[in-house]
């Protein structure tokens, strides 16, 4: 049977786009939790969050890590597209503890 060149070459793109997305989806969630740590080491700094808001939120950021860390143990280093979508869907809900922590009105 011979394969066409274009066809071999389809396949070896598609191969490499898909190890793409792959590692681009491990590199989101650690961009995000830089980012989410930094919104509340920011809150603080302005008074915005209280120590003891900035530790319940911290402490919520850790039980994340610790459940991915869990599930990419479990998963050979790696995350599942099912298991990202979970650990999103985690990071939004505490973005969203973030940002009402920090507009509840109660400046330190």
């Amino acid at each position: 049977m011979r394969i066409r060149r274009t066809t071999v070459w389809a396949v070896v793109a598609a191969v490499a786009l898909l190890g793409v997305s792959r590692d681009a989806g491990a590199g989101q969630i650690q961009r995000r939790k830089q980012r989410q740590q930094n919104r509340i080491e920011a809150g603080v700094k302005s008074g915005k969050l209280s120590p003891e808001e900035a530790s319940r939120l911290e402490g919520q950021e850790g039980a994340i890590n610790r459940e991915e860390q869990a599930m990419r143990d479990a998963n050979g280093g790696h995350l599942s597209a099912s298991q990202r979508r979970v650990i999103n869907r985690q990071q939004n809900r505490e973005s969203r503890r973030i940002f009402r922590q920090k507009h509840d009105g109660n400046d330190r």
